[in-house]
């Protein structure tokens, strides 16, 4: 080999080694900051706000001094006593279960009206009161009355079997129950109230389940009266917090002024359960697992509010 072929070699490798060093390095992966979100529940929770009506499109959520409407549709915007604020940002519906960003929190709180005791934004039941407590657990309908009617399933022996459930959770619990029925008999709805009228109860609890033309619909709501008292509203979130965990989602706490909510003198609060109406919903009221499930959590809420 030359001496000419081999500095060109040579000349090739320097200029080989050279231009190697001065790739351009692979730029880093980018920082991938996840979006809090938060359900539709804890973000009316932490606002101190109660939801009254929960559509496809719009949530609407309210205490005595705001109004809150939230539109859940692609590039949807959120109101606060009527004054447009902002895009509603990140909506994530999975399983009927509505999720939005966890900064609609801080766009909201400094915009609502200041509201006086009789609902504060921060659930505090000061006495704890388990022990002594005594709740009335109402199973709807009964007898000649036998509620909702789906495909041969009768609503009152599912009210009255998930009811029985939860009173004996509560007993457990130390918790003093009274059942206004405890079996397959006609009570009066101001019968019903008039029994926890009576015993001066601490809460009442009365359990149904659902029926609907759109069989599309499902999960379970909880009422309140319309002239609700803060401890109801407590009552209502802190059971539906735990119905939550049951794998069903909420409808929401609404209002309603049912005669066994307004005629009752201590805390009042009406479950429906999930919708016959519906086939998930259905089979899984009547599966007897399933509605220990449902007496567990309604326990378990009612004595999260007791606490």
């Amino acid at each position: 080999m030359s001496t000419r072929t081999r500095l060109l070699i040579i000349a090739a490798c320097v200029t080989l080694l050279i231009s190697g060093c001065h790739q351009p390095q692979r730029a880093a992966p980018p920082v991938v900051i996840k979006e809090q979100t938060v359900t539709i529940d804890e973000l009316a929770s932490r606002l101190g706000l109660r939801i009254t009506e929960r559509e496809d499109t719009f949530i609407i959520l309210k205490n005595a001094a705001n109004t809150v409407v939230i539109f859940t549709y692609e590039g949807g915007r959120f109101f606060v006593n009527s004054k447009p604020i902002g895009p509603t940002g990140t909506v994530k519906k999975v399983g009927g279960m509505i999720n939005v960003s966890d900064a609609l929190v801080e766009a909201i709180q400094p915009r609502l009206r200041v509201t006086g005791p009789e609902r504060p934004p921060v659930v505090v039941r000061p006495r704890p009161r388990t022990s002594a407590a005594l709740v009335v657990v109402d199973a709807g309908h009964g007898g000649k009355d036998p509620g909702t009617m789906v495909g041969g399933t009768y609503e009152k022996n599912i009210d009255l079997q998930v009811a029985r459930k939860v009173a004996s959770l509560l007993s457990q619990q130390g918790i003093n129950v009274v059942m206004t029925r405890d079996n397959d008999e006609f009570i009066e709805l101001e019968e019903r109230a008039d029994i926890a009228n009576s015993r001066d109860a601490d809460l009442f609890v009365s359990i149904h389940s659902d029926s609907a033309p759109d069989r599309s619909i499902s999960g379970y709501t909880l009422y309140v009266a319309g002239d609700a008292s803060r401890d109801a509203y407590q009552a209502a979130q802190a059971v539906s917090a735990a119905m939550s965990r049951t794998g069903s989602h909420t409808r929401g706490i609404r209002e309603a002024d049912y005669k066994v909510l307004v005629q009752t003198r201590c805390p009042a609060v009406l479950i429906e359960l999930g919708y016959l109406s519906n086939f998930t919903d259905s089979r899984h009221l009547q599966d007897n697992a399933f509605q220990a499930r449902l007496a567990q959590a309604i326990a378990s809420g009612i004595v999260d509010y007791l606490q």
